[in-house]
């Protein structure tokens, strides 16, 4: 037998299991039911993926470039208020229909590094697409990044609660927070939390999600780059 071929094979199977598994109970999925879809035994698993993080950088690296594409595809769009509702709705879209892509955009994944910098790029590009809307106009002024990531968290969270239901609950959501964040129906209210806090719940749901441990620094977004 072919042992590279074999390896290969092994690999592929806990890929395309991880896959299903965490779109099916996000990213603290049990890594035995992983490895029992792949048909391989724990030991196999963890020789090939010796933590969690290096499994979830294998299955949503492919997943996290195309975001980056669609993200840019509205940066282009002429219109700002239709690209920024266009790729919230397309981002939360694919929260609903995978609880691990749910998990993976609203956590700080620094433990994957080339997921982290693909999720920092395409939450940069959000940000910018915000901003843009707001330059415009169309999107309430005191919107913020942090208010970004909580339109995600609160997407994530309604997700995980709603089986069944997830997607048309999900596109409720998201369409009473998009006419909350245009700027004709504008009130004043409370503010954000920091996004240092914002952050630290973050690294705290990757805790929870993937282990604790020691992990790289985490990547910053473009806002944090900037700030002394």
């Amino acid at each position: 037998m072919d042992l590279r071929a074999d390896a290969a094979r092994n690999r592929a199977a806990v890929v395309a299991a991880a896959r299903e598994v965490f779109a099916e109970q996000g990213l603290d999925a049990p890594l035995d039911e992983i490895a029992r879809r792949a048909g391989i035994g724990n030991a196999t698993l963890y020789r090939r993926f010796p933590t969690r993080a290096d499994l979830v950088a294998a299955v949503f690296a492919d997943r996290m470039a195309e975001d980056l594409d669609a993200v840019a595809a509205a940066l282009a769009d002429p219109d700002p208020w239709r690209g920024f509702a266009t790729y919230v709705r397309h981002l939360t879209e694919l929260q609903a229909r995978d609880r691990g892509i749910a998990d993976l955009v609203t956590m700080d994944v620094s433990r994957a590094p080339e997921i982290e910098r693909l999720r920092v790029r395409a939450y940069d590009q959000l940000v910018e697409l915000a901003e843009r809307a707001r330059a415009a106009g169309a999107l309430r002024p005191d919107v913020t990044a942090e208010d970004v990531a909580l339109v995600l968290m609160a997407n994530a969270g309604l997700v995980e609660r709603t089986e069944g239901i997830a997607a048309a609950a999900s596109r409720r959501l998201v369409h009473l927070l998009l006419d909350g964040l245009r700027a004709e129906g504008a009130t004043e209210g409370p503010p954000p939390p920091s996004m240092r806090r914002v952050r630290v719940a973050m690294r705290r749901l990757a805790e929870r999600r993937l282990g604790r441990g020691r992990g790289r620094r985490p990547a910053r977004t473009t806002r944090e780059r900037r700030e002394p």
